[in-house]
């Protein structure tokens, strides 16, 4: 997990050199890449990839002025696009069940895609109804480094409670309507930057009884699903001002490096979590956000 802070160090010195042009295009292509790989590694582990963004954007000086905010926020948002193409590709299999289930082939297809569709449905409905202040009062390294703490100590609060339970057991094809109805509510918390989507429905669906397989997966789908209409809200909303200012190449060589990135990330996710838990995320939140704290009152962002 050190890779990401790693990663973003050694690329302020390497982009110093970008200064000069910097201010007639910020998002460079090595700026792109750097938040490429940030939005790829941390999008599905329960770190909170926009917080990360948002941080790295900071110590980039990406969408420092008041005349690019809005296209760097956009592209914060957009970029989620490489991720969620990681996830079609790595459960092609499942997507494919689903659509069979539409149209009667596949019973649990049709199952799984109805949990989706009710646990979607909260955070679709106030993330679009409080967008803009969300935007205006929570989008900022202070609220973000409030949830990388509460999130950090609920990680490892509720691994000890679990390591005190027998492990869950339903599998993802046994999810019931009120588990989904939880698991959603619980994702709606994760409008919060830095609070971690994975995170809370990780989190809601061990606690149900799901096997940490089966909470992983539908942890997943349901990000694709959510991502997808908030890329595609973002995108038809203000995508034309992202073009705008930072054009075409750069943020598709950043979309190309978060696929890259998040196929790794999930795959090492995946089996991380079989053999471990999530304490590790929890220590990394915090340590994360003392960082950050170092970062705020020394002036570097």
């Amino acid at each position: 997990m050190l890779l990401i802070a790693r990663i973003v160090t050694s690329a302020v010195g390497m982009l110093a050199s970008d200064a000069s042009t910097a201010a007639s295009h910020e998002l460079t292509a090595g700026k792109a890449v750097i938040l490429g790989l940030v939005e790829g590694i941390t999008e599905y582990l329960p770190v909170s990839s926009t917080g990360h963004l948002l941080v790295t954007q900071k110590l980039l000086g990406v969408g420092d002025t008041d005349a690019t905010k809005d296209a760097a926020d956009t592209y914060a948002i957009t970029i989620q696009a490489g991720a969620i193409l990681a996830v079609v590709l790595l459960y092609f299999g499942r997507l494919r069940a689903m659509a069979e289930g539409v149209i009667g082939r596949d019973r649990d297809g049709r199952h799984v895609l109805t949990a989706l569709l009710i646990a979607f449905v909260p955070a679709a409905v106030v993330g679009v109804a409080l967008e803009q202040p969300i935007k205006d009062h929570l989008f900022g390294v202070g609220p973000v480094i409030v949830a990388w703490i509460i999130g950090g100590v609920a990680i490892l609060v509720a691994s000890r409670w679990l390591r005190e339970r027998p492990p869950g057991r339903v599998a993802l094809e046994q999810i019931s309507v009120r588990m989904a109805i939880i698991i959603g509510a619980a994702q709606v918390l994760a409008l919060w930057p830095g609070t971690s989507r994975s995170l809370v429905t990780i989190l809601a669906a061990l606690f149900l009884g799901m096997s940490m397989p089966a909470a992983l997966e539908f942890s997943f789908l349901l990000g694709l699903a959510t991502l997808s209409a908030a890329t595609l809200f973002e995108a038809l909303k203000h995508g034309g001002d992202l073009v705008d200012t930072y054009g075409l190449l750069n943020p598709l060589i950043g979309f190309v490096v978060a696929f890259v990135a998040a196929v790794v990330a999930v795959r090492w996710l995946v089996s991380y979590l079989s053999r471990h838990g999530l304490e590790l995320f929890g220590w990394y939140r915090i340590v994360v956000a003392g960082i950050a704290i170092v970062l705020v009152i020394t002036g570097t962002i």
